[in-house]
């Protein structure tokens, strides 16, 4: 496999030499991602500059040949994996981070940035920005913005759709686009920020954000709550949601999930079977009122302990352990799904005993952990892919795993993605008015097709 002898040319007259490699094993490995699907890739671009980029597209729009925007590869649905043979462009190069503007509250950075290397800068200027997912320090920012990822820390300050100002970007066409603005309001025009956050470089090549910033709390107090029961964890996730103080992080993790953190060396009593994962911030004594206040929340029917720590040696522990999950599921399983659905708070309950009876009766580990505070819960179907009942098992559960999210009011997705994993059941969540007005949409900004081709939306229904 390689690319039109032409559109090489064109690119290697674009990037230099060392801009462009359609080595085989630079190929190989920029065709694949954390989802474990491989494609085929003709070539690597590696741009320095917007300039670059535009060229890049502009070349690819005119030879038809498919374009994947990639980071460092931590999706896990497919959406940087080429369904057919395409040029990836690496943004691994366009790392760079502004200055912040402590006066207007934002920083400027390029896709290919770290979101660690993102919030070191700005927390050396006393503020961090909010969106914060566990694999922080590989995940780009175009990454980020391409899944609109928030983290934990989404709960109280939002997703990068509440936390981006405005965006560069190259459309299908090559044609480099300014959007949004540099203040924190703004309603000229249609809101194409929002628009290109989320839509895993089907519209736009996202080369360079305006990030909101926020203050850095003075004081941060981290808490544990245990309870006996997976059920009695997620209704308290309700009971701390429905009062005035918020904390700003609230992390559900089941029965299983907390053996596993016990594994790793976190002392978790034995007669706690789920706990809430929270952290609380505040200016100086208002933090105790705070704690107090998310203490008496999330006492209730099966309560067991409540532990607060404002040390940031044990506090770090804790998220070491929790950021750990994922890769840790691999002990139980080699194989699983891994969905990140999304439901109302108030419905965490019935979505949790839900997962317990499909995991019954399909005698197959389901672990489930996450941001259960915007109600977005990590769900994972395991399974031994060298056993055929239980990979059948599996793969069979997931449409009933949609289904039920769906009819509690929730959505398939809140930050993984689509991609190609979950592209199949959109049409279970969108009625088709909608999907094609998204394809007319895509059309607009895509009208060859070769952005991320495959992604996200299914294939357009016949006129």
């Amino acid at each position: 496999m390689s690319l039109p002898a032409e559109l090489e040319r064109r690119l290697r007259e674009a990037l230099g030499e060392k801009g462009l490699s359609t080595d085989p094993a630079d190929c190989a490995v920029y065709a694949y991602d954390n989802s474990r699907q491989r494609g085929v890739a003709g070539g690597v671009a590696f741009p320095q500059t917007e300039k670059e980029v535009a060229a890049i597209v502009k070349a690819c729009a005119t030879a038809r040949w498919p374009v994947i925007a990639r980071g460092q590869g931590s999706n896990t649905v497919g959406a940087t994996v080429p369904d057919r043979e395409a040029l990836i462009v690496s943004f691994e190069r366009m790392n760079r981070i502004g200055p912040v503007d402590a006066a207007n509250r934002y920083v400027e950075a390029q896709a290919g940035a770290t979101n660690a290397d993102i919030q070191a800068a700005a927390r050396a200027e006393g503020f961090f920005w909010p969106p914060d997912p566990s694999s922080a320090a590989y995940s780009t920012l175009g990454g980020n913005l391409a899944c609109n990822a928030g983290g934990p820390h989404a709960v109280k300050y939002g997703t990068p759709r509440e936390n981006v100002l405005g965006l560069t970007a190259v459309t299908g066409t090559g044609e480099l686009i300014h959007v949004g603005t540099h203040t924190t309001k703004g309603v000229v025009g249609y809101d194409f920020t929002r628009l290109l956050l989320g839509s895993e470089g089907t519209l736009a090549l996202i080369t360079r954000a305006t990030l909101k910033l926020w203050p850095v709390p003075e004081a941060v107090a981290t808490l544990r709550a245990c309870y006996s029961s997976v059920a009695a964890a997620a209704a308290a996730v309700a009971r701390v949601m429905a009062q005035p103080q918020l904390p700003w992080v609230l992390e559900f993790m089941d029965d299983q999930a907390v053996e596993l953190i016990r594994q790793r060396g976190v002392d978790v009593s034995a007669d706690c079977a789920a706990l809430l994962l929270m952290e609380v911030e505040g200016a100086g004594a208002g933090l105790d009122a705070a704690v107090e206040s998310v203490d008496m929340a999330a006492r209730g029917e099966g309560f067991v302990s409540l532990e607060a720590t404002e040390n940031p040696e044990e506090a770090a522990a804790l998220w070491q352990a929790r950021k750990a999950l994922s890769p840790s599921l691999r002990t139980l399983r080699a194989g699983k799904i891994n969905e990140d659905v999304v439901v109302p708070v108030s419905r965490i309950p019935d979505l949790v005993a839900s997962l317990q009876d499909f995991a019954r009766d399909a005698d197959i580990p389901i672990v489930t952990f996450g941001h259960a505070g915007n109600g977005n819960l990590h769900v994972n179907l395991l399974y031994d892919p060298e056993d055929e009942r239980e990979r059948s098992a599996a793969q069979g559960l997931l449409p009933k795993v949609f289904e039920t999210v769906l009819e509690l009011g929730g959505t398939l997705s809140g930050e993984h993605g689509v991609g190609t994993a979950k592209r199949d059941y959109v049409t279970m969540e969108l009625e088709s008015g909608v999907l094609r007005l998204m394809h007319g949409v895509k059309r607009v900004f895509d009208p060859h097709g070769i952005l991320n081709p495959g992604k996200t939306l299914p294939p357009e229904e016949a006129p």
